[in-house]
């Protein structure tokens, strides 16, 4: 009898220590797991992508770039099709080192905090180890800390020049909404909303605790869990919370003479709790509100909209549904905003409207409606209803178009209307989905937006950018090619910068045009050092569903000292959708399980199912409404038995499955539906009980139904499968894991099914994560060796058997 444990954690329950079924006996290799931690990829891989910060009066941009050489610094022109860069490193360490008197060099500049000033001239500072020589006007003692120096680059004439007197720039607070004119600021406090004079914001940017700053307040009945900010809806707000200063989820016009808020009434939502073992001094009890499925104490939403000039407040009608959900939809911020300036949320529509989207609480009706700003109640402009749910995106206006995204012929497409909601043309059209919009050239009347599947050759998981006339015509792509592609555009489409890779080829960047045409290379990822130390690519691979029809995509990881002569146990690490599938489609420098998991000598793999990935069609997305928690099972187990009839270095009989929450809760539902299948599991997290998970995922994922009786009165009726109604089932090894303040799948989902084990008499494990939430934070690195350790055990027959992690000590 084996018994895990972690601190002085009291939770023990049997483990299964038979070692039946493992035909071969390899030795686990720890030490080339070792070599791929986090910490240490760090310092083999350095930039994978070119994120550019794009100047704003003209189409040029900046980014940094670093590989084991340093960081570099560049300036592109697209116009000129140029690139430079826009230090001499070496020179300016040489600079800097004279004038800090800190030794420098061309790979180690210590420049901090970049600020494009001007479109001319950059700014940035360096940290000096010198003590600070600032006299502290209060005291007449320098005050405490290390000196700073700032400096000014004019780069079109190498000038650099040292600033008087610098001081650390002060940023914008991010606590208060800003109308657009930048005449007014409101910022909640005590439940309540404030608005302050530009003026005062200004001083708030200076000293946030300015004595003159006048706060005049402009709601008076908010309270926790009816705010017009931040509430107990928010995870564990309190009154100290309650008195610090939170910025609102406000929307301004853009003339900022109105802002909207959405005000959510949580009274009536019940109370979840955590503890928090590790609080110091006591132990502490956190309390925020959870609606579960089907529960009838349900938050209400009211949308408010206030007038600056009067200072009054319309209650805007908008009921329809009952237990509704109400968005008020935003105009996405520039690319040409930088991270020192105001960022303001402004409404999407006109200074005389604003467009909100409407949904059922059954998610399958949704209404974008029209917000007049003297009007009392919204005018209904497109309905979507359909029989399973329903998703939105943010629609996109300019002129006097709306363009709506809508999945109604079973595949997600954009569709064009005008202001009143009459309906004008499809624009996209074909099997194939359209992910979001990105773009706009308003002069051209062209729609950028991302797309799945367009080309019928390649992974439909590829995401590609392409452009359309709004009428429909001329479609184009921006950046083709046989890659997963990561795309930031201009805010007219005219450039965009495309980095892309595939999970076997490592990351470039490219500048393109608005037609495809690639301007120039940018860069190449270098992953020499990670190859140097063994590092191999994994491999791609296709099979069909247990429909015998449906492709499936999917990834293999082998181990780097894989001999094709031997016999792996495999390792599926899953997750089941519907909102996405872990299976990535692009090269990352985050390794995780499924990299290194392999590492320990077996085949790891992921692989997408019907029911999964919503870039699909909508059939496919939608293939586990009503079936929750098997959907995805059957094809889990059919890719194996694929794969294993394929490869003879599979060993079918020695499988494992492993997840977390949602992939927590398919790995426990795999080994109790196929008990004889799934041999090991380790289950991370899991929502073993969906009808006590948060309601948007049962609701809307598996469906809830609506039911309004004689007299008139609505209620809704969940009825989901669980895994703890399966648990006698069990045959294999399975580790359950939790942390223990897990405040969004919460730790009842674990227990409930542990307590159905043993209610079953069923051998198990259960490690407890003490202080951590849904992810577990500084102790990822020892869930990962706890992992190894589980599976080593079950399916290679030998694990570390000293109390020491040393691959953690020696990290």
């Amino acid at each position: 009898m084996k018994f895990l444990s972690y601190f002085a954690l009291t939770i023990i329950l049997f483990s299964l220590s038979s070692k039946d079924n493992l035909s071969v006996a390899q030795e686990a290799n720890y030490d080339l797991a070792s070599r791929f931690s986090r910490h240490k990829i760090e310092n083999m891989v350095y930039s994978t992508q070119v994120i550019p910060n794009w100047f704003k009066e003209s189409d040029r941009f900046w980014y940094t770039y670093s590989t084991s050489e340093g960081q570099k610094y560049y300036l592109v022109d697209p116009v000129k099709k140029s690139k430079r860069e826009i230090f001499d490193n070496a020179k300016l360490a040489a600079r800097l080192t004279e004038i800090v008197k800190d030794p420098f060099d061309a790979q180690n500049l210590p420049i901090a905090r970049l600020v494009l000033k001007g479109d001319s001239v950059f700014a940035f500072h360096v940290v000096s180890t010198a003590k600070n020589e600032e006299i502290d006007t209060l005291t007449g003692k320098p005050k405490p800390g290390i000196k700073m120096h700032g400096f000014e680059y004019d780069f079109e004439n190498d000038i650099l020049k040292e600033i008087d007197n610098f001081k650390f720039p002060k940023m914008y607070p991010v606590w208060a909404s800003v109308s657009p004119d930048k005449n007014h600021a409101v910022v909640s406090m005590g439940f309540n909303l404030y608005m302050m004079s530009g003026d005062d914001y200004e001083k708030a940017k200076m000293d946030p605790y300015d004595s003159t700053i006048t706060y005049n307040q402009i709601t008076f009945d908010g309270k926790a869990d009816f705010a017009y900010g931040p509430g107990t809806a928010d995870l564990y707000a309190t009154d100290k919370d309650a008195k610090e200063k939170n910025r609102p989820d406000i929307v301004w016009s853009p003339n900022s003479k109105h802002f909207a808020i959405i005000r959510t009434d949580n009274s009536r939502v019940k109370d979840m709790w955590v503890v928090n073992s590790l609080a110091k001094p006591r132990p502490e009890l956190q309390t925020y509100k959870y609606h579960m499925p089907g529960e009838k104490e349900a938050p209400k939403r009211y949308l408010y909209l206030y007038n600056v000039d009067d200072s009054l407040w319309t209650l805007v009608k908008t009921d329809r549904f009952k237990d509704q959900n109400l968005e008020i939809h935003q105009v996405p911020k520039s690319p040409k905003i930088s991270f020192d300036e105001i960022k303001h949320d402004v409404w999407l529509g006109s200074d005389e409207f604003f467009l909100l989207t409407r949904t059922s609480r059954d998610h399958k009706r949704v209404d974008l409606c029209r917000v007049e700003v003297d009007a009392d109640s919204v005018q209904v402009l497109i309905e979507e209803r359909f029989n399973t749910y329903i998703e939105t995106r943010t629609p996109v206006v300019f002129n006097d178009n709306i363009i709506w995204w809508s999945e109604r012929d079973g595949w997600a497409h954009l569709y064009r209307y005008d202001f009143n909601g009459n309906f004008r043309n499809k624009i996209t059209n074909g099997d194939y989905h359209v992910d979001e919009m990105t773009a706009v050239d308003t002069s051209r009347n062209r729609i950028y937006y991302i797309a799945n599947g367009v080309d019928k050759k390649i992974n439909p998981y590829y995401s590609h950018t392409y452009s359309i006339g709004i009428d429909g015509s001329d479609l184009k792509v921006i950046n083709a090619g046989n890659f997963d592609n990561k795309t930031y555009i201009i805010d007219n489409g005219v450039y965009s910068v495309n980095n892309y890779s595939t999970v076997d080829s490592a990351p470039k960047s490219n500048l393109t045009d608005r037609n495809g045409n690639v301007i120039m290379e940018l860069e190449v990822a270098d992953l020499s050092q990670l190859f140097n130390m063994g590092y191999r690519f994994p491999e791609k691979f296709n099979v069909k569903a247990a429909d015998g029809k449906t492709n499936l995509y999917g990834v293999m990881y082998k181990p780097f000292d894989f001999d094709s002569t031997k016999s792996y146990p495999i390792i599926e690490y899953v997750y089941p959708g519907p909102h996405t599938e872990e299976v990535n489609t692009s090269w990352s420098n985050k390794m995780d399980m499924r990299d290194r998991l392999a590492q320990i000598g077996f085949i790891v793999i992921t692989v997408g199912n019907r029911g999964g990935h919503p870039s699909r069609s909508k059939w496919y997305h939608n293939y586990g409404y009503r079936n929750l928690r098997d959907y995805g099972l059957e094809d889990k187990k059919y890719v194996i038995e694929q794969l294993a009839a394929k490869h003879n270095y599979i060993d079918k009989e020695r499988v494992g499955i492993h997840g977390h929450s949602g992939g927590g809760f398919m790995t426990a539902a795999a080994l109790l539906k196929y008990p004889d299948f799934f041999k090991v599991g380790v289950a991370s997290a899991g929502n073993h009980e969906n009808q006590i998970y948060n309601r948007w995922w049962g609701e809307q994922h598996h469906g809830v139904e609506e039911v309004i009786s004689a007299k008139g009165d609505t209620t809704f009726n969940f009825n989901v499968s669980t895994t703890t109604e399966i648990a006698s089932r069990l045959k294999g090894n399975l580790l359950l894991v939790t942390g223990d303040i897990d405040n969004n799948v919460h730790p009842a989902n674990t227990y409930r099914l542990a307590r159905a084990l043993i209610n079953s008499n069923k051998r198990f494990d259960i490690f407890v994560m003490p202080g951590q939430r849904h992810s577990y934070g500084q102790l990822n690195e020892y869930f990962f060796w706890l992992t190894a350790d589980y599976f080593s055990e079950h399916l290679l027959g030998n694990m570390q058997e000293s109390v020491d992690i040393k691959e953690i000590l020696n990290d």
